[in-house]
Order: C-alpha cells, then sequence, then structure tokens
C-alpha cells in the first residue's frame, strides 16, 4: 500500500515505519525534521506542520491509508496543543478523502471498570493526565465523525521498547491485563498490531486495543 505516516520518527511513529518498511509497503514519512528520516527503499520524507490543515490536506492526497502517530507530549500546552492537531488530521484527511485514517491512540481512555475509565483513576500518573485527556478527547472526536472511515489502536497502560513476538491478545474497550495483572506491550508488537490492522480492516470506525 501507499501509506502517509505522520509522526513517522517518533517513539511509536518510527516502530511503525520500521513495520509497514518490514512488509514492503511504499511510505511517506511527514515529519517536522525530514532530514533526520534514514534514506530507505519504499521511503519517501515531507515536512509537515500538523496544524497547518489546509497544507496538509495536499499533502495526504492519493495515499491509500494515512496513518497518524502524532503526538503532543514535547509540547507545554499538551492538551490543547494535541487536540487541535488532531482536528487539523480529521479535517485534512476528509478533505485528501482519504481512504482510512489509523490513529495511534492512549490507554488512558479503556475501562478499568464499567464506566470507569483509567485517566480517572485515582492511581493514574499526574504526569500523563494532560497527554491521556488530548489522546480520549481524540477518540470522541473520532467517535463523532460520520464521513471518516478511521480507526484508533490504543496501546495497554504500559507501552515499552522490547521485542516483536506477534503474539498478543486484541480488546475493545477495555483494559487488558495479563495473568499478574500487568497491562503491558511492546512498541514493536503495538506496530504489528497496527499494520495488521492497515492490511485486514477488521476495526473499521471503531477503537480497539493490544496486550498481553
Amino acid at each position: 500500500m501507499k501509506i502517509a505516516l505522520i509522526g513517522a520518527s517518533g517513539y511509536v511513529g518510527s516502530a511503525l515505519l520500521k513495520e509497514a518498511l518490514s512488509r514492503g509497503h511504499h511510505v511517506t514519512a511527514l515529519v517536522s525534521r525530514p532530514e533526520r528520516i534514514e534514506a530507505q527503499a519504499n521511503l519517501a520524507a515531507a515536512k509537515v506542520d500538523v496544524q497547518d490543515s489546509a497544507q496538509l490536506a495536499e499533502q495526504l492526497k492519493g495515499f491509500d491509508a494515512v496513518v497518524s502517530a502524532f503526538s503532543g507530549h514535547a509540547q507545554a500546552e499538551q492538551f490543547d496543543y494535541f487536540v487541535k492537531g488532531v482536528r487539523s488530521i480529521i479535517a485534512a484527511a476528509k478533505a485528501a478523502q482519504a481512504p482510512r485514517l489509523l490513529v495511534v491512540g492512549g490507554a488512558g481512555s479503556l475501562e478499568v471498570a464499567p464506566g470507569v475509565q483509567l485517566v480517572d483513576t485515582p492511581e493514574f500518573p499526574e504526569q500523563w493526565k494532560a497527554s491521556a485527556l488530548g489522546a480520549r478527547e481524540a477518540l470522541n472526536l473520532l467517535r463523532a465523525e460520520t464521513e471518516l472511515n478511521w480507526t484508533l489502536l490504543s496501546p495497554s497502560a504500559m507501552l515499552q521498547p522490547g521485542q516483536r513476538t506477534g503474539q498478543f491478545r486484541l480488546g475493545k474497550d477495555q483494559l487488558l491485563v495479563d495473568a499478574e495483572g500487568n497491562s503491558h506491550i511492546s512498541v514493536e508488537d503495538y506496530a504489528v498490531a497496527m499494520i495488521d490492522e492497515l492490511e485486514k480492516g477488521e476495526h473499521q470506525r471503531s477503537r480497539f486495543t493490544v496486550g498481553y
């Protein structure tokens, strides 16, 4: 497929880039610093300003899918910056008539009990709250969409570097935990689940999650 990958040089984006290229897809990395993208076969890089929706729409035309690994973590005003960026990406994907938009989500909006989301529990770390609330708002924005064919993949609570095993479980809106009560997934296996979804399209217009 021809894929536009927003945020391809980031923590999750770089794992998605590696996984997509390993499967023979053609990827255009849309990043703020294209000079940081190492030249590879089937890979192009272009500078992007996520907040400029009109320009972004032009850049998203002609692809089979758009994958967004956009993150607001580096910004002081995380919530506002991130939500504004997500709104811009949604508008641009619609204007470009993108066949699909796949979005890297957060774990905070997953339920730990009926009607109780992880981000709303007393134990949730304060330093991650702004980005988690932003990610929840991104999910709400996508769920309100009537035109766009979107998918959002939430990781487990711990998303860390590890191994690409290809062995994991998928869920919907509930936080996945293992037998010891841990909720975790490697960034490599998260990328496998996302590119699987790109290829198979089993969770269109919905959110799902991945964990061990």
